[in-house]
């Protein structure tokens, strides 16, 4: 199954306003001559993600080593100004103000004109996932791993308690074990509002939905599938899960970081998000063991299924980057040198297939699942040439939220086909 990518951060982009921003560039390429580069030092402006592990102060101490081998080099790091990496690299845009290079978004058909084509760099196509994430046979997207994403952590010490000796391998085997968690005085399922909402049903359904619909996002291009529609078992499920109070009715008021405070803290049992909350997890004091199990599928399909699984720290260069050889140097180095890898791949919960590292007991068991898993497929938007229109993931996240305040899964579903038809 070829899908696609999914941001970490869920930023809604003002599509009209990219593509303003946009109009009138070619694609070009590597080949094309840089304005004023000869690669020797001056500062280089680097667009970044900053959550609770990706704080300013890591990516500086990140990009250090390559400023050290580099006189008069300065790699300044920028923090998102807007709701986050999308928002913010739009604008800049618009203002004819961006940046050298970029992490966290993937391409699509609105951004390539701006980026740099990275086909004809022989280290670029090592980058895993790189050839997956192409855009028209071009690479544009290089990262350092892969992170996981359809798994579900669990609080040992709840589910002993609750009389459960195995985790779940369906959904309905993890509906019944919900209910003896409730009974035994925990929250069934941790989530919150802001941006986590739709990303853990999308990441929780992953694996099922990609053997029901093997060709999900190409046939919902082509006409042949609804995307609201294909949910719409899933979203009913979750709207059972809400009504039975095995969700908290008021988690729209949390933010993600009291999502994981509420699970690390041994409030709930169990809390769907990516491999990157392995990091979370390592640093957090907690008085119980957590574990970790790929998301169940439905009844009758082969278990583990597909895993979820998106391009890590993903990074973009801008085709008009003022110091162009200097910005691919710096991705290069970000990508290829050992050290380098080693601490973006420690610092939010990332994996490189053959990349040895030290590995906290969480983390060998999401490796063995990545190992284990038959395929690796991404929710929401996607990747490469298999995309939803942009701002999927924002807009099912939205109407999942619906859930919470009354609206029936009936009408979030037949709301998001109304919104996919209207982006297309």
């Amino acid at each position: 199954m070829r899908l696609r990518r999914t941001e970490r951060v869920w930023a809604g982009a003002a599509a009209a306003l990219l593509t303003a921003a946009l109009a009138g560039c070619g694609s070009g390429g590597f080949s094309e001559d840089a304005s004023s580069d000869s690669g020797d030092g001056g500062t280089i402006r680097m667009l970044v993600n900053i959550t609770p592990n990706l704080t300013q102060e890591y990516w500086d101490k990140l990009v250090k080593p390559f400023e050290e081998k580099r006189d008069g080099v300065d790699v300044k790091i920028e923090a998102p100004t807007g709701k986050g990496v999308a928002d913010t690299l739009q604008q800049q845009l618009a203002a004819g103000d961006a940046p050298d290079v970029v992490e966290t978004l993937m391409v699509d058909e609105a951004l390539a004109p701006k980026m740099l084509e990275l086909t004809d760099q022989p280290w670029a196509k090592k980058a895993p996932l790189a050839k997956q994430a192409a855009l028209k046979g071009k690479i544009y997207n290089v990262g350092i791993g892969e992170q996981a994403q359809s798994l579900v952590y669990y609080n040992k010490d709840a589910f002993a308690k609750a009389g459960i000796d195995q985790p779940p391998t369906t959904l309905d085997e993890l509906t019944a074990a919900m209910g003896k968690l409730k009974k035994a005085g925990y929250l069934p399922l941790q989530t919150s509002g802001e941006f986590v909402t739709g990303l853990q049903l999308l990441q929780l359904s992953d694996p099922s939905l990609a053997q029901r619909h093997p060709h999900w996002h190409r046939d919902i291009g082509d006409g042949k599938l609804k995307a609201g529609e294909s949910m719409l078992p899933y979203l009913e499920l979750y709207d059972s899960w809400l009504e039975k109070g095995y969700l908290d009715k008021n988690a729209m008021g949390l933010k993600n970081a009291d999502g994981e405070t509420g699970f690390l803290g041994g409030k709930s049992a169990m809390y769907v998000m990516g491999s990157w909350f392995t990091a979370s997890e390592a640093a957090a004091e907690k008085d119980f063991e957590v574990g970790v199990f790929p998301a169940p599928v439905a009844e009758g399909q082969d278990h583990p299924g597909p895993q979820g699984a998106t391009m890590a720290a993903p990074y973009l260069i801008l085709k008009d980057a003022k110091k162009r050889q200097l910005a691919l140097d710096l991705v290069e180095y970000l990508v290829t040198d050992k050290k380098a890898l080693a601490a973006q791949l420690r610092q939010d919960g990332n994996f490189r297939r053959g990349f040895d590292r030290k590995f906290t007991p969480l983390e060998k068991q999401v490796q063995q699942i990545l190992e284990a898993a038959p395929a690796g497929v991404a929710q929401g938007e996607g990747y490469g040439d298999d995309t939803l229109p942009r701002g999927f993931n924002a807009a099912f996240n939205t109407e999942v939220q619906g859930l919470y305040t009354g609206r029936s899964p009936k009408d979030v579903a037949e709301a998001v086909d109304r919104w996919v038809e209207s982006h297309s």
